[in-house]
Parts: structure tokens; C-alpha cells; sequence
């Protein structure tokens, strides 16, 4: 039996780190990209193959805010079971102080590069009836004032994902899962009185944590879940219904 592979984008990141783990844990052998967590991905690149040394492990270091990220990026991908993009960049200010670059930068790291990927590597997913799955955010849904071109670009991930699971139907199946707070590094601008009052709001009582989303991950692109697609599955705890 083959082994599958599965570009994981944000590899580097604490959600990307538990979905890798997670994956190879399951047996799939990983693409794993990052921007400049380069000896974050080598210590995760060591550790996987050495647990799994069947499994073939690839880092792939690429940014995401070029503009021709994601040609460069299909060159380097062979055989191909399933497109993770766990990948991403926060922006907290209010909107008329963002600057136009940030915004490009944003576009490009959730959306375009993202989108332009999947449409270069389709033919592989579609021989392989294979998976895309985005971690998007509950701010793509419920919005957020201080993080409003975040959470164009992650409702923008949302749309794309109930368009294109449509499109790319039957061979491929396109999913998001969305989170709300999540225990991560990307929260570490929030103090003690700031996470107290959001886990408050939150009907199950505390954070989500990453392995958890990696465990969803893990679920939508086992097989065990092929009559999904199109669907943005929150992962909050409650905190948006």
C-alpha cells in the first residue's frame, strides 16, 4: 500500500505542529511548509522521522505573502492526497490605521496563495480523490472589531470553501474547520484579565486546544467522512452557535 501525502501549510505554528504529529500518527507521510520557523520544522522534521521511519517527511520553506508562493510551491509537491492550510497571520489595529500593504499581505496569505494552490494541484487531488481542509476562524463568521481585514480574509476562506467543494465535487471533498480561542502562541497578546473575561463567554469553561483541532483534521481526511464537503465546522466550545 502507498503512502499518502499531505501538504500541511504553517507546519511551524502550534495548530500546525499538533495536526503533523496527529497526521503521522495515522500514517501519512507530510509536506511540511513554513516562512521562518525553519528550526521549529527541523526539531518536528527529526522527531517524525524518527517515530515513523517508513513515512517520508519533506520540509518546504515558503512565504506565503509572495505572490508567486504557490507556483513555486506546486513545482515541489509530487504525489499528493490532501492540501491542510493551517497557515496564517494576525493583524490587530483598527481598520483605517491598516495599511494597504497588510491587507495585500493578508489577501495573499489566506486567500489567494491558497486558492491559486489548490487550482494548481487539483489534477493531483482529483486522481487521488483527495482533501482540502482550511482552518478558518470564528471571526470569519462573527466578525471582530480591532481584526477586521483578519476576518474578511477568513470569511473570504469560508466562501471559497462552499464554492469550490461544488466545484471540485465528486472527486474532491473541501472543508473548513473554524475555531474559536484556541491555547496558542497567536493569543499572547491578550493578558490574564483579557482571556479570563472571553473564557467567561464561553459555555464549556476554558480554550480549545490544538491537538484538538488536530483531531478533527485527522477525522475529516481519514475517510471516514466522505459524504462532507462544503461545510465550515466550528470547533469553539460554544462560544458561536
Amino acid at each position: 500500500m502507498r503512502n499518502r501525502f499531505a501538504f500541511v501549510a504553517g507546519a511551524s505554528g502550534a495548530i500546525g505542529q499538533a495536526i503533523c504529529h496527529r497526521l503521522a500518527q495515522e500514517g501519512w507521510s507530510l509536506y511540511l511548509q513554513y516562512h521562518h520557523g525553519q528550526q521549529t520544522v527541523q526539531t518536528l522534521y527529526n522527531t517524525l522521522q524518527a517515530q515513523y521511519p517508513e513515512q517520508e517527511f519533506m520540509p518546504i520553506q515558503a512565504d506565503f505573502t509572495e505572490l508567486d508562493a504557490a507556483d513555486t510551491l506546486a513545482t515541489q509537491l509530487f504525489q499528493l492526497d490532501a492540501l491542510i492550510f493551517a497557515n496564517g497571520q494576525a493583524y490587530y489595529n483598527m481598520l483605517e490605521d491598516t495599511p494597504t500593504v497588510v491587507m495585500e499581505q493578508l489577501w495573499r496569505v489566506h486567500v489567494q496563495n491558497p486558492m491559486r494552490l489548490c487550482a494548481l494541484t487539483s489534477s493531483k487531488l482529483r486522481a487521488n480523490n483527495g482533501y482540502i481542509l482550511f482552518i478558518g476562524s470564528i471571526w470569519g463568521e462573527a466578525g471582530a472589531s480591532f481584526e477586521v481585514a483578519y476576518s474578511a480574509v477568513k470569511g473570504a476562506q469560508h466562501a471559497f470553501v462552499k464554492a469550490y467543494a461544488q466545484e471540485a465535487a465528486p472527486a474532491i471533498r473541501v472543508n473548513a474547520i473554524v475555531p474559536g480561542m484556541i491555547q496558542t502562541p497567536m493569543n499572547g497578546h491578550l493578558d490574564a484579565e483579557e482571556l479570563a473575561a472571553i473564557i467567561e463567554e464561553i459555555p464549556l469553561g476554558r480554550l480549545g486546544e490544538a491537538d484538538e483541532v488536530a483531531n478533527l483534521v485527522a477525522f475529516y481526511i481519514s475517510g471516514q467522512a466522505d459524504y462532507v464537503t462544503g461545510q465550515c465546522i466550528r470547533l469553539n466550545g460554544g462560544w458561536y452557535i
